[in-house]
């Protein structure tokens, strides 16, 4: 009986205590911007996750890191509703300006008239295909 006693309380101080850790980078330089969620609510031993975390109008210059954990604390509050509610930390770094893959230039675009037909539309892909590995960056085509 006492070994059971000691063997529980061992696991439930294992099963409490554990804490995760994921992260996500990007080939982006991180700047000083950050978005923090602290406690996103997610259910059910994670299943329903948390709400999205919207960074499109604070990152213009697309993500450089995306961290999820569970802290002490969450895991805590987790453990003690017998994880029916299980918070979450999530840390957002936005990129740095300059280093967003696409570049605005006249180099990078290639535009295709309204009254394109199969041919025309072609004749642009190979365009931008050229342009493409000329330059080592993305090229962007428009149908105007």
């Amino acid at each position: 009986m006492r070994y059971s006693k000691y063997t529980l309380l061992l696991a439930l101080t294992f099963i409490l205590s554990s804490c995760y850790h994921a992260q996500i980078t990007t080939d982006k330089a991180p700047s000083s911007q950050v978005i923090e969620k602290p406690w996103a609510s997610s259910f059910v031993f994670g299943l329903v996750p948390p709400k999205v975390v919207e960074t499109a109008s604070e990152c213009p210059n697309g993500l450089a890191k995306v961290e999820t954990k569970q802290s002490f604390l969450n895991g805590l509050v987790s453990g003690l509703t017998f994880s029916l509610y299980t918070p979450m930390h999530i840390k957002v770094t936005c990129a740095a300006s300059g280093s967003a893959s696409m570049n605005a230039g006249n180099n990078s675009k290639v535009t295709i008239s309204k009254n394109y037909n199969e041919e025309d539309k072609a004749k642009a892909l190979q365009r931008a295909s050229a342009k493409s590995l000329e330059s080592g960056q993305a090229v962007y085509v428009s149908f105007e």
